[in-house]
């Protein structure tokens, strides 16, 4: 996290995952998942400002989801499509502009990234992408499969350590996933070295 990192044309920010489910007393709650919500919402608005686009993914499971414990998958019951626990909370409320990705969408095949089974590598060619800033939930699970997939189509990525948190299901998982995502590529960056 060295020179400062100023978001200009051809950059795009991807926040993974803020909903009330993956939120402290959700279903699938992620320790500390909360506190990263105003780092977030000060990049959304450093990207709104800029006229820069904004993608949110969401998990957005049928009832009966192959993640789910009763089908024999790892997770409870959570995000369930059009449910209290897949909406966003109160305080995340980004602008209407941002364009909502909807993953996981089918009963039979899970996807932690945002890119699989999505629209999302349509929308940002069409936007001439080329750099994704990515943060949310979770860093272990949905941010690093992302992020993965963004570096292996090619796009640069800057990762918001400030605006990630980890399931950590094995304590060491969340600091594993980031470096995964470093050696990668991904280049670390916080809040404060993003650039006016």
């Amino acid at each position: 996290m060295g020179e400062p990192v100023t978001p200009e044309p051809g950059d795009a920010l991807l926040i993974a995952d803020v909903q009330n489910d993956f939120l402290p007393g959700g279903a699938l709650g992620v320790q500390g998942g909360d506190q990263i919500i105003p780092v977030l919402s000060a990049y959304i608005a450093r990207f709104q400002a800029k006229g820069l686009p904004i993608f949110l993914s969401r998990d957005w499971h049928p009832a009966g989801h192959c993640s789910f414990r009763g089908q024999g998958g790892p997770w409870p019951v959570h995000c369930v499509a059009g449910t209290p626990g897949s909406l966003p909370p109160p305080t995340f409320q980004p602008s209407p502009s941002a364009i909502l990705i909807y993953k996981a969408t089918t009963r039979d095949r899970e996807a932690y990234s945002a890119f699989q089974d999505t629209g999302l590598e349509d929308h940002l060619r069409a936007a001439r992408v080329r750099r994704l800033f990515i943060g949310g939930l979770a860093t272990d699970y949905c941010v690093l499969n992302t992020v993965r997939d963004a570096r292996r189509l090619g796009y640069d990525v800057c990762l918001l350590v400030d605006g990630i948190r980890a399931v950590n299901v094995d304590p060491d998982d969340g600091r594993k996933a980031e470096e995964e995502m470093i050696r990668l590529g991904a280049v670390r960056i916080r809040l404060e070295s993003l650039a006016a």
